[in-house]
């Protein structure tokens, strides 16, 4: 999902980065009705996250050409991190060079460097932005001869940041971590002098992107090292699952966002994948869910997941008035969008109670209309949510703990070499049977 916004020549580009697909009941709509330009940015409705590039004009937004006439004010250039060693030692890995162009390359292995973590990496989950990349890229990616300001690199890069692994070597100054420790990684790209401590804000903060999409390695490659401050310790949470804990951290970031306490009614419109993930957070931490779906595929997928105490179709009925019978005629005390359609934004101010909250989950490519009386009159606190910030160690405790079994979201796995075949094209053609397919670099 992204926001395209233009000030002064300026595009801004917000967007998800930890991924899914739209709800399947409006993704063939968006692909097939609407222009190409409305579409590459509506049918971003992925896992959320935020990403700042400078463009030269709305025609530019996702050339992240730094050095344009709206970059406005000094531009702080960070010296990357090395991505290779010298001794020659070489790897497999995924690799981003332009739209529909992703190859398989042998490449040197990442350098250990004092503050690093070096990590065999396990499995990597493809998202919605990765898809994006391949049919409609660049968009997050620098693209080629364009580095980002703070990694220093543009296309070819390694993709892949949903990922787990298993650390085989650690920089110097590194004491508190273990060889052998199975770990996942928060895959930001954020300058160096930005506090990055629990209670920041630093999913906010200038130039911010994305390890495997804004350089720095990914995980869908072999190996990876990444600095210290961005790896999260698993305990006993399977590797396999724990490639879904980034996701699962940006629909904890919404959770929080809201304010939601055990006990509470929640309505989520939308099983997409960040719906049901968004669903799961909320029926581990104690609320009552109900979801607003369309595709007989995720209906099923929401039930029998166990995310969800009961799914409505709204071609069965009034969602908003099936919401009040069951809470004795007051309404949901919190709403989540996470489908980026007009309708759904309009059934949850119906069907929260007043003095309710509306987290909006997706990021919309174009301005919906809203029912701003209707807002006003019930006093609707409508927020909005990207990324994470300190969602980590709660998501891994969530998982850990067995409230949340990550293991029902794996739909697929394959192996690197079936990266275009069997996960890029079946989330085309297949995108209602799947919530995560992910790849082991290794097969």
């Amino acid at each position: 999902m992204i926001i395209v916004a233009g000030v002064a020549g300026m595009i801004r580009v917000a967007g998800s980065i930890c991924g899914t697909l739209m709800s399947a009941e409006t993704a063939v709509f968006l692909v097939i009705r609407m222009p190409m330009s409305a579409m590459l940015v509506h049918t971003l409705n992925i896992y959320p996250h935020r990403v700042l590039f400078n463009g030269d004009s709305p025609h530019h937004a996702i050339s992240c050409n730094p050095g344009s006439p709206a970059a406005s004010g000094p531009i702080v250039r960070r010296h990357p991190l090395p991505r290779h060693h010298s001794k020659g030692n070489m790897m497999r890995a995924a690799r981003f060079y332009d739209r529909k162009d992703i190859r398989i390359e042998d490449i040197p292995e990442p350098d250990l460097l004092p503050g690093t973590v070096a990590i065999d990496v396990a499995w990597c989950g493809i998202c919605g932005t990765d898809l994006h990349e391949y049919l409609e890229g660049p968009i997050f990616v620098p693209p080629a001869g364009h580095p980002h300001p703070i990694s220093g690199e543009s296309a070819p890069v390694t993709m892949g940041h949903e990922f787990s692994g298993t650390i085989t070597d650690l920089g110097e100054g590194i004491t508190d971590l273990k060889v052998g420790q199975t770990v996942v990684v928060e895959p930001y790209i954020i300058a160096d002098d930005v506090d990055t401590s629990i209670g920041e804000s630093y999913q906010l903060s200038k130039d911010m992107n994305f390890i495997g999409l804004g350089g720095r390695g990914g995980g869908l490659a072999e190996k990876i090292v990444v600095q210290r401050r961005w790896v999260h310790p698993i305990g006993d949470i399977p590797l396999d699952q724990a490639a879904l804990i980034e996701p699962l951290s940006v629909a904890h970031h919404a959770y929080a966002r809201s304010e939601a306490q055990s006990g509470q009614v929640a309505i989520v419109g939308g099983a997409g994948p960040i719906g049901l993930l968004t669903a799961a957070v909320l029926k581990a931490e104690g609320l009552t869910v109900y979801i607003s779906e369309l595709s007989e595929a995720r209906k099923k997928m929401a039930l029998t997941t166990g995310v969800a105490d009961e799914v409505f179709d709204p071609r069965d009925g009034d969602v908003a008035e099936a919401v009040r019978e069951r809470t004795d005629g007051k309404g949901a005390d919190v709403g989540f969008e996470c489908s980026s359609v007009p309708v759904v934004l309009d059934m949850l101010l119906d069907a929260v109670r007043p003095g309710g909250v509306i987290v909006n989950v997706s990021i919309w490519g174009h301005k919906p209309e809203v029912d701003m009386p209707k807002l006003v009159l019930k006093e609707i606190d409508l927020r909005g949510t990207i990324g994470y910030s300190g969602d980590h160690p709660s998501t891994i405790e969530l998982a850990g703990s067995g409230k949340i079994d990550l293991s029902a979201f794996i739909t697929a796995r394959i192996g690197l070499d079936e990266l275009i075949t069997g996960g890029f094209d079946e989330l085309i053609d297949n995108n209602e049977q799947h919530v995560k397919i992910i790849v082991d670099p290794r097969a």
